[in-house]
Formats: C-alpha cells, sequence, structure tokens
C-alpha cells in the first residue's frame, strides 16, 4: 500500500475506520510480532565512529526483542509501574534503543536531549517525577554523565541511576586508555548507581510480567527547552502503533535499510522511524553517538550510505545544506528516496540535493504534540517542492482562524490560517502533562491547534508559511520570514538563510536576515539584496 495522491489517502481511509484495522494494541505487542516475522533478520545497527570501514555493532529483531525485556524486567525490579517514569538522558548507542522502548513496556519512557544544561534536565527530572534515569557513564569527550549528576542532585525523587559505558564499542589499546581518561563526577547526590547493561543481562529474555491490556501513556517528550522550562507532551501507545503503521504500509517494508544520524530524543527518530521499523521488520542504521553532529559523520555519510546498501535517508534540511558543501564520493544506487522534516526545505537546497544526489526528496511534517507524523509528500506521486505534501490517511488537517467570539471559522482554499490536527497521535485534552498548558489548546475539544500557519491548495497539500510568532509585522502588514529566505538562498553562494524581525521604533518591526554562506563562498550584502 502507497499513495500517489490525496484521494489515494481518502481511498485508504475509506476502506475502515482506524479502530477496525488489524493493528497491534500496544507497544509490546507490535514488538512481538515483529520478532516472530522475521527473528534473524537485522533490526539496527551502530558504530561509535563514523568510517565507512570502521567497527560495527547490529541486533537481529530477535536479539532486539530479548534486550527489551531484560531491560523491562530491569526496570519492573527497580519499582518501576506502569505509571512511573524512566529518564534516559543519553545520546544515541544500541542501549539507548533497547531502553527506550523497554522503559516503554514498563513504565514511561522521557528521553532528554543531554545538550540541556542541568538545570534544564533536573526541571524535566522534576516535571516527570521520573524515579529512574539512565545515562553515560563518564567518557571522554562528553560532559553527559557530569550534567546528569548535577540534575540528580536537584532531583531527590530520582532513586537509581543506571549508566551505559561507551568503552564497551571500543577495542584494546583505546578499551584500555578510557579508565584513565574520564572526567570526574563532581555532583553529589543520593541515588544508587548502577552498570545498565550488568543489571539488565541478570534478567530474564522474556517479559516477566503481563503486557498492559490496552492503551495508555507510554512515553513522555519535552518540547524544546533551550531558555526556560520546556513543556512535556504525553504519547499513547495508539499513537506510537499509528505512526508504525503509517511507516509499515506507506514508506517502508523488511527489507529496506534506513540511514538516520538523528537523536533518540527526538520524535522523528523514535516515533516516525523506531516504530515504523519495529511495525514493518526493516533495519535502521545509527551512526556515532551524536549522529550528524558526530565527528566525520557529514565528511563520510556518503561512503556510509553505500557500506549498508542504505534505501532511505533520514534527514533535515540543515544536514542536506551542510552534505551538499561535500563531494558525493560514494555509489548511490540502492538508495530510494530521502525523507527530510522538523523544517521547510529552501527550494534551492532542493534542487541543489536532488540535483547532485539523484535522490528525489520527500518532504514531511509532524510535530511532538501529536506523537510526530502529520503529512508528507506522495512516495509515488507528485512532490510538490516547498510543500509538506498530503495530510497522511486518518489525519484531518483543517486550517481555522480566529473568528468573531469563541469559534474559529476554516479558512478556504488556498487561504493562510493556523494548522489544526486531529488524528490517532493526538491526545485531546491531555496533550502536555501540566494540565493549565492544555488551555485553549483545541478547536471544538479534537483540533489540536498547532500554532503553525499554513495553507491547503486545490489538490489537498499542506503548506507551511510559518509559526503565528514569526510573522514580522512591519507597520501593520505581514511579513512571511520563508519568503526573504527563499529570495537569500537562490544566490549560489549562500548555504543557509535565516530572517527575523528587528524592534523598529518607526514601524514596529524591520526584518533582519542572517546568512551562511558555501565554503569558500564571498558575497556583499548588496549583492545579496
Amino acid at each position: 500500500m502507497s499513495f500517489a495522491t490525496r484521494q489515494d489517502v481518502l481511498d485508504i481511509q475509506n476502506e475502515m475506520p482506524w479502530e477496525e484495522r488489524d493493528r497491534p494494541e500496544t507497544l509490546y505487542q507490535m514488538l512481538r510480532n515483529v520478532a516472530e516475522a522475521f527473528p534473524d533478520r537485522p533490526a539496527i545497527s551502530y558504530q561509535l565512529f563514523s568510517g565507512a570501514t570502521d567497527p560495527a555493532q547490529t541486533l537481529t529483531w530477535q536479539q532486539f526483542h530479548e534486550q527489551v525485556c531484560q531491560a523491562a524486567n530491569l526496570f519492573r525490579s527497580l519499582k518501576v509501574e506502569e505509571g512511573d517514569v524512566v529518564a534516559l538522558i543519553l545520546p544515541n548507542c544500541l542501549e539507548t534503543a533497547t531502553a527506550m522502548v523497554g522503559a516503554m513496556v514498563a513504565g514511561i519512557a522521557s528521553p532528554i536531549n543531554p545538550l540541556l544544561e542541568p538545570e534544564n534536565i533536573g526541571a524535566i527530572l522534576r516535571e516527570t517525577n521520573a524515579k529512574v534515569v539512565v545515562t553515560l557513564k563518564s567518557f571522554p569527550k562528553t560532559d553527559i554523565a557530569q550534567k546528569t549528576a548535577e540534575a540528580v542532585r536537584h532531583a531527590r525523587q530520582v532513586h537509581t541511576i543506571l549508566e551505559i559505558d561507551l568503552n564497551t564499542y571500543l577495542r584494546p589499546p583505546k578499551s584500555w586508555i578510557v579508565p584513565f581518561l574520564r572526567p570526574k563526577v563532581t555532583g553529589k547526590h543520593t541515588a544508587d548507581v548502577k552498570d545498565y547493561v550488568a543489571e539488565m543481562r541478570r534478567q530474564n529474555k522474556t517479559l516477566d510480567f503481563a503486557d498492559s491490556k490496552g492503551d495508555r501513556v507510554g512515553a513522555y517528550f519535552h518540547t524544546g527547552g533551550t531558555t526556560g522550562m520546556p513543556k512535556v507532551a504525553q504519547h499513547r501507545y495508539s499513537g506510537m502503533v499509528y505512526n508504525g503503521w503509517l511507516g509499515d504500509q506507506l514508506l517502508f517494508s523488511e527489507e529496506d535499510n534506513i540511514m538516520c544520524p538523528l537523536p533518540l530524543f527526538h520524535v522523528f527518530a523514535t516515533h516516525v522511524i523506531l516504530m515504523a521499523m519495529i511495525k514493518s521488520g526493516a533495519h535502521v542504521v545509527f551512526p556515532t553517538p551524536a549522529g550528524y553532529r558526530g565527528e566525520g559523520v557529514f565528511d563520510n555519510f556518503w561512503k556510509l550510505c553505500e557500506r549498508w546498501k542504505i534505501t532511505f535517508v533520514i534527514t533535515v534540511p540543515t544536514a542536506v545544506s551542510a552534505l551538499m558543501q561535500r563531494k558525493v564520493d560514494a555509489d548511490l544506487s540502492t538508495v530510494k528516496n530521502a525523507f527530510s522534516g522538523s523544517a521547510p526545505m529552501p527550494l534551492e537546497l532542493f534542487k541543489r540535493f536532488e540535483g547532485a544526489t539523484g535522490m528525489a526528496v520527500i518532504e514531511g511534517y509532524g510535530l511532538t504534540e501529536a506523537t510526530c507524523l502529520v503529512a508528507c509528500n506522495p512516495p509515488s506521486g507528485e512532490k510538490k517542492v516547498g510543500s509538506v505534501g498530503c495530510p497522511l490517511p486518518y489525519t484531518d488537517v483543517r486550517i481555522y482562524n480566529a473568528g468573531n467570539g469563541d469559534d474559529p471559522e476554516e479558512a478556504a482554499t488556498d487561504e493562510v490560517g493556523e494548522i489544526c490536527i486531529s488524528n490517532p497521535g493526538v491526545y485531546p485534552g491531555h496533550t502536555y502533562t501540566d494540565p493549565t498548558k492544555n488551555e485553549k489548546l483545541y478547536y471544538y475539544d479534537k483540533y489540536l491547534r498547532t500554532g503553525d500557519l499554513g495553507r491547503i491548495d486545490a489538490d489537498g497539500y499542506l503548506w507551511i508559511t510559518g509559526r503565528a510568532k514569526d510573522l514580522i509585522i512591519r507597520g501593520g502588514h505581514n511579513i512571511d520570514p520563508a519568503e526573504i529566505e527563499e529570495a537569500l538562498m537562490a544566490h549560489s553562494e549562500v548555504a543557509m538563510a535565516g530572517a527575523i524581525g528587528q524592534p523598529d521604533a518607526y514601524s514596529g518591526e524591520i526584518p533582519c536576515a542572517y546568512v551562511e554562506l558555501v565554503e569558500g563562498g564571498s558575497v556583499t550584502g548588496e549583492e545579496l539584496v
């Protein structure tokens, strides 16, 4: 099953209601099904370093299932029940994936961006009332262990820290040297510290407890958090299964190999990719702990795609911009498409990438509050560059503008308004853990207000035009930053561009643009204007 037009999506929906689809009721059911169907096929691969010949480790679906069960049993042994939270403050590695899914099966997984400051991490730990934290053992060139210790010091309800040691991925003599180079952890807290892998291996490889009887919250994902207190979104099994079902039905099969250098603390990697892998039986590759941020990943990216016979590349516009400053120096004949999300891709960047690689770019749209997937361009149909494609099956997208009183007015075709969503990933009335943040978040108690501005064209394609709060308002006129950015990106010397509003005493705001040039590029402001 795939789709080429909006009508194809409607036809899929009209086959039967979502509730009548033959689908797993829980995440564990979905995992057990794939392990039984494809026990010996590769599930997930990981390499600590980015070289195309560097050592790598792979788990089959049977091994992945067993390690998830061991992780879930471990968390239950630490008194984690269905409503209790396991926080994961980790970079990418095999254990991150197994601990993540294990935490979802045993309780509630709460992945936290390790790049946040300790104060922000601690605030999320307190907000979610996390009991157990899984993090890195102190390791050279990373301060995750130090940040975690400081954060836990301010979150006294955390009773256990489980540490993952990346040294297990190294071979002698490097593995011999690491113990002498480990940074000291100075934060003092009262939590017990244990070795995650050692504790996990003591557990049975099948669940020691009964799986959940039906739908429930299985994950908390924070939104942002670089300044102030982030919001924490709640995700149910039904939303995870929905994302997995979409990936299985519309994008992937067990024959696919997916390159995903995105972090597992982000919904794109976990709910779109990992859940789709679990439903379809496809194989995902995570290169380096930091993904695209990892040393040498951009330089070696195309060779990595060749090594793993990648069929699908997962990316974002900023990564595409960086890749376009490197030569395509590998055989990419196995690659079918690149899937891009997180932000609209500038038209000129799209053209450069497609011309250099021969790959079609499938742009999509999702958000943390909706357990991610909302829309994407048809894999086998017209891809409208600059749009995020058609709303996916069982996703109802409305464009609303605030009307008189409490009732919004639905926008006409091609009229810009706020993008509002209803689908199996939306948890009406309970999107955030903090009830006060759910106030005025929905229209008609059903449609999640995203805060994104957009329009739907006559063919049913969704176009994102910006954030409601990002509009530049000059002299009472609304200016879309995307229009400025597109114009700047058309210049051959420009790699990326961003436009914002700068306060102005006369007109309220004036546009201000920031430009990053391609490597070795040279251009003046006058030439760009």
